[in-house]
């Protein structure tokens, strides 16, 4: 999936929603004052600005692979705060930052355990990692699309992508993977978060600034128009034809800090 349709004016439709579990995620993270941060799946900057206020570091980068979120972002540069474009699959810094902070982006990564061992190299003595992912798999919002990709008419334009699996463990695996790369402390919980929408035909609107995203990139615009009237119809049937509709969305988040002790603990190197 190499072109980039995100679009930073759908994904701003339901901004308010998807800002709560970022200050949850927010709130777990302790001040590095002069330390340095960076946000991985930035978006559009607005959030990775207040991460820069609240941890007070000296620098703040926020990473993101889409260039058209990033455009968003750039304007709010400054004093210590930038934005990268890139991938954050390829990170690979070594001991660079106090804190690693990645808000509903991980979930597009594979392979969870090794993905935060590696993030976990990426912290100085003493930093903490904080990670919010959606564990929303099971809801028909989620499942229901994948299950239109397996149609005929779709599926040939989509080879092995309707099924592939979420990376997304469940918390009691996220506190063994961390306790098993040597985090001293560490907070995991599952958190279900409702959202009130105007009625059950804004799930497809939701859906359409993330989930949806990887079937846009591969197919036809026409046939992905299509796609979209079929989903909607099958939220229909399945959910039903509600005003307002109640969307239960399923998040885990996860704070670990490492020993400030090189000695102490398992070594997060392992």
């Amino acid at each position: 999936m190499t072109a980039d349709k995100w679009d930073p004016d759908q994904y701003a439709k339901f901004s308010a929603q998807r800002s709560k579990p970022f200050f949850d995620l927010l709130a777990f993270v302790e001040p590095v004052p002069g330390g340095a941060v960076i946000d991985l799946g930035c978006g559009t900057g607005e959030l990775t600005a207040q991460l820069h206020a609240r941890t007070r570091a000296a620098t703040t980068v926020g990473v993101d692979s889409s260039e058209a979120m990033l455009q968003k972002a750039w304007p709010l540069a400054g004093n210590g705060l930038r934005f990268d474009l890139g991938d954050i699959g390829d990170f690979d810094g070594e001991k660079a930052f106090d804190v690693v902070f990645a808000n509903a982006s991980l979930h597009w990564v594979p392979d969870h355990p090794h993905l935060l061992h590696r993030l976990s190299r990426g912290l100085r003595r003493g930093g903490q990692l904080a990670v919010q992912v959606p564990a929303n798999a099971d809801h028909p919002s989620h499942f229901l699309a994948d299950e239109v990709a397996r149609e005929a008419q779709f599926a040939q334009f989509l080879g092995d992508h309707p099924s592939i699996p979420s990376p997304v463990r469940r918390p009691e695996e996220y506190a063994e993977i961390l306790y098993e790369i040597g985090y001293s402390e560490q907070q995991v919980r599952l958190q279900v978060y409702g959202h009130e929408l105007a009625s059950t035909a804004q799930v497809a609107e939701w859906t359409k600034g993330t989930t949806l995203l990887r079937f846009e990139k591969l197919l036809p615009a026409e046939l992905f128009e299509r796609f979209l009237e079929r989903y909607r119809q099958r939220l229909n049937e399945v959910l039903g034809e509600k005003t307002p509709y109640f969307y239960t969305f399923k998040r885990i988040l996860l704070w670990a800090r490492l020993p400030a002790d090189a000695t102490a603990g398992r070594a997060a190197s392992r």
